[in-house]
């Protein structure tokens, strides 16, 4: 890199991020205002964020549950299936009785009486077979709003009025279904988004007063990020209003994580490289420069390989995951600018009075423990590599077990949520597959109306399908060209064995049966399962392989090599095996879960993928810099754990412990996610960049680098001077 010559002597490196750390480093205020003026701007004029959590809307329209759902939409506009369910039983548990059944088809006259807005009709049901329940279906206008808000609101009003009219007799009950799922989903998302706040931010507060001793570096990121937030969260949702994107209501809890765990990451990063610069001697505003252009490169490499693994996602079939990438792209791109920029300038400002009032910035640290962990992996990389890489393996083999489950709305949803409980009470009394009945639709192809003959064949075709309990009634449309079947399945709509059931003899059975003339779809809630199941296996074999490519080629980019950035990406891929066997043994192993939410895999390796390579970064590029000081292989390996671990091993424990805070949700899909997540991360810090990146790169050698010469040794800028490069221990600069 070419060097200017500085006004009081010395040089000055040339190039982006030189440039831009001595200019953020003089002019603090220009970018300060800068950012205040993007925030007033973004917060008050761009829309609010809307979430969803209908499986149906991330489907493409070629599926075939997606071309059920509109044909049976237009066809029997008035039977489409209730968007809310009362479930009604005695309060003493004791069987329903005919006196009972009678006040429960009064109780629906009265509610029906009540003229609740948007409740079109309801509907009383038989009782149970076991007499245990009873239920009223409650129909509602369908709209375009992907957050049903008229639904949930007239889920609210219908819960107040049934316990009204509830009161003084003998019977209780609570309402579920789509709307009321809906409804406790955005409830319990609030309260979680309320509650991983508060976890991640302390968490950050405390682990930063513990590593800088000072109460100033503790809540920088909080009041910067704080700010941060509200421009990404006005980007992302005008991108999402912009490009008609269906975000998952989980994504907005991720995103608090995302930015305050990421943006920890990179504000650490810096302030690591600021304190060192310190003890190297040089100015506040000299220090700023030089640890701008020392982590730049750092940060933005980092930050692109997470941003291109986020977008990536785009490339999916399911619009969950097209929407959720760009969103943490946003998230992330935000952040990285504001980690080169707005959180250089405030420390410009503050000076040493950053670290108030410790003074132990002043004095480096003895660093024995990662001394010595470097030593000993310097001596003995191979012992590192093996045990390291044993321990990813092992884990690895777990994941192959993985099975995937697919109801987003009971796994977005607490436990304890009404919608919750009397689903499950319903699911008890009644055959499993009674509680979201498949359907099939029959139409005619030729024009011609469908005989009785022909519908009631058809139906006892389907009633012999294995796995299907029963069939109902065909129920024609107006025009006699569309029939419609409900088949009852033996099993719990969203299991494993009901989607084999869909996706397997259903399907194949209802479209071979159909009657010259003829064509059938199958759709219903299990279908949507199906289709998801197979989008997300496309998504496996292109998602994942354009990510690791992209990445592989930032890293060719960044280190000039073609060796490194294959075995970091292995490393990486490791890594990811590791992080879904251990989620798999916890949770559906041992935790009797019949599987893991669906969308884990592809988020849990976008995160472990793009966050394990920020770390591997961070390592390599440090290791890069002590080669270029003079030292062979493992000298460079055992130095760059010494001074880069702590920043490592500072950063992953506050990102992973931010994800882990996803756990207290109280939500299955969040628990999931927040466990995978830390512990992918956990792994990437301390097994995969701690010790087997740097163990592999010092047995590699000078081949690591190859075709380039990386990391041949460099001259050192004049002492003092700003940007002035860093050695390690001494500055060693002897040559080999």
């Amino acid at each position: 890199m070419k060097e200017a010559v500085l006004e009081g002597g010395g040089t000055a490196e040339r190039g982006f991020f030189p440039a831009l750390g001595r200019w953020v480093a003089h002019h603090p205020w220009r970018v300060i205002a800068a950012w205040v003026v993007v925030a007033v701007a973004v917060v008050g004029f761009a829309p609010k964020l809307a979430t969803t959590t209908d499986e149906a809307s991330f489907l493409p329209s070629h599926y075939e549950s997606v071309q059920a759902l509109n044909l049976q939409e237009s066809a029997f506009p008035q039977a489409a299936a209730p968007a809310a369910m009362i479930v009604l039983e005695r309060a003493d548990g004791a069987a329903l009785t005919d006196a009972d059944s009678a006040a429960i088809t009064a109780l629906g006259a009265k509610l029906q009486a009540a003229h609740i807005p948007d409740v079109t009709a309801l509907q009383v049901g038989q009782p149970a077979p076991n007499k245990a329940l009873q239920t009223i279906g409650v129909q509602m206008p369908t709209d375009n709003d992907p957050q049903l808000k008229a639904q949930t609101d007239a889920v609210k009003a219908l819960r107040v009025q049934l316990q009204s009219d509830l009161g003084g007799t003998s019977l209780k009950g609570g309402i579920t279904g789509t709307a009321a799922q809906t409804l406790d989903s955005q409830s319990s998302g609030n309260k979680a988004e309320a509650l991983i706040g508060v976890a991640t931010i302390g968490l950050i507060l405390v682990l930063l007063l513990i590593i800088f001793r000072s109460p100033v570096v503790a809540l920088l990121p909080i009041i910067t990020i704080g700010v941060v937030s509200q421009i990404a969260d006005g980007l992302i949702a005008w991108a999402s209003k912009a490009f008609d994107l269906k975000t998952d209501s989980s994504v907005t809890s991720m995103l608090i994580v995302v930015l305050f765990g990421v943006g920890t990451d990179y504000i650490l990063f810096f302030m690591f490289r600021y304190r060192e610069r310190l003890r190297a001697g040089d100015t506040p505003k000299q220090a700023v420069a030089g640890a701008v252009t020392r982590a730049g490169e750092a940060i933005v490499s980092a930050g692109g390989a997470v941003i291109v693994s986020f977008m990536a996602l785009t490339l999916s079939t399911l619009g969950l995951f097209r929407s959720l990438g760009p969103a943490l792209a946003i998230a992330v791109a935000v952040t990285l600018v504001a980690g080169l920029t707005l959180i250089p300038s405030v420390v410009s400002l503050l000076g040493t009075r950053v670290f108030w009032p410790s003074k132990a910035w002043k004095v480096e640290p003895r660093g024995a423990r990662f001394k010595a962990i470097g030593g000993a992996m310097g001596r003995h990389p191979a012992r590192f590599a093996a045990v390291s890489g044993i321990v990813m393996a092992a884990l690895a083999i777990a994941a192959f077990s993985f099975r995937p489950t697919f109801d987003l709305s009971s796994g977005s949803t607490a436990k304890s949520s009404e919608s919750t409980v009397w689903q499950k009470n319903l699911q008890d009394a009644s055959s499993a597959g009674a509680t979201m009945p498949s359907q099939v639709m029959l139409q005619s192809t030729d024009g011609a109306k469908l005989t009785q003959a022909e519908l009631d064949s058809y139906q006892g075709t389907l009633a012999k399908v294995p796995g299907v309990a029963q069939v109902s009634t065909p129920y024609p449309n107006g025009t006699g060209t569309v029939a419609l079947y409900s088949v009852t399945l033996n099993h719990d709509p969203s299991s494993s064995a009901a989607i084999a059931t869909v996706k397997g003899p259903l399907r194949t059975t209802a479209h071979q049966a159909a009657p010259a003339g003829t064509s059938a779809l199958v759709g219903g809630t299990t279908a949507v399962f199906v289709d998801i199941n197979k989008a997300v296996n496309h998504d496996y074999a292109v998602v994942f392989p354009v990510a690791a490519i992209i990445i592989t080629l930032i890293l060719g980019l960044v280190l000039r090599s073609m060796v490194a950035p294959l075995y970091l990406m292995a490393s990486v891929g490791l890594g990811f095996g590791a992080t879904l066997g251990a989620t798999v043994l916890l949770f559906q192993n041992s935790g009797g879960n019949n599987g893991l939410i669906f969308m884990l895999p592809v988020i849990m390796y976008m995160f472990v993928v793009a966050l394990g390579t920020d770390y591997n970064i961070l390592m390599i590029t440090r290791l890069r810099e002590e080669a270029r000081a003079g030292r062979d292989p493992r000298a460079a390996a055992a130095e760059a754990v010494r001074h880069a671990g702590p920043t490592i091993g500072a950063a992953g424990l506050i990102l992973a412990g931010s994800f882990a805070s996803l756990m207290l949700a109280g939500q299955s899909t969040l628990t999931q996610m927040g466990f995978a997540i830390s512990a992918g991360i956990a792994i990437a810090a301390f097994v995969m960049s701690m010790f087997f990146t740097p163990a592999i790169t010092a047995l590699v050698g000078h081949a690591a680098w190859w075709p380039g010469r990386a990391d041949a040794v460099r001259t050192p800028a004049a002492p003092g001077a700003a940007g002035e490069p860093e050695y390690g221990a001494a500055g060693a600069t002897s040559r080999r």
